[in-house]
């Protein structure tokens, strides 16, 4: 499976429904995946919820939030995905297809974008929160 920066965020900041997300990690069939983009969104979204809605995140914080993610990443045994030009081109694809730049209701953006392309390279599902993955393609991947 490949683990979305939303799930990430959602289980790291105890948001409702993260122990659903939990379970699904533990119940994975296959290898849980992460990529730079998704390590990347979640640290920065993590961030701007410990900087709170007043004050900008500081470096350090930055830097322990990032610490916080590669933590649990490593707990759940997820593996960094090298991201290639193939994986690109699926972003791409997922955008034009997907994406909120072409008005779908997916409304897909970058990361989404990325995540799907990741998701698909791979042949696995992705875990993640919200509702935007389950108005593509992804809706039928098993999970």
């Amino acid at each position: 499976m490949f683990l979305d920066a939303s799930a990430v965020v959602a289980i790291i900041d105890r948001e409702p429904g993260y122990e659903s997300l939990l379970e699904r990690i533990h119940g994975s069939p296959t290898r849980l995946h992460f990529s730079p983009v998704s390590r990347f969104e979640a640290i920065f979204a993590l961030a701007r919820i410990l900087a709170g809605k007043h004050r900008s995140a500081t470096p350090q914080e930055v830097d322990n939030v990032a610490a916080l993610v590669d933590g649990f990443f490593a707990q759940v045994g997820a593996h960094h995905l090298d991201l290639t030009a193939a994986i690109s081109l699926g972003a791409q694809q997922a955008a034009q297809t997907y994406g909120r730049c072409v008005g779908h209701p997916a409304a897909l953006n970058l990361g989404d974008c990325f995540a799907h392309a990741c998701a698909k390279a791979t042949g696995v599902g992705l875990i993640y929160k919200g509702e935007d993955f389950g108005k593509t393609d992804m809706a039928a991947v098993p999970m």
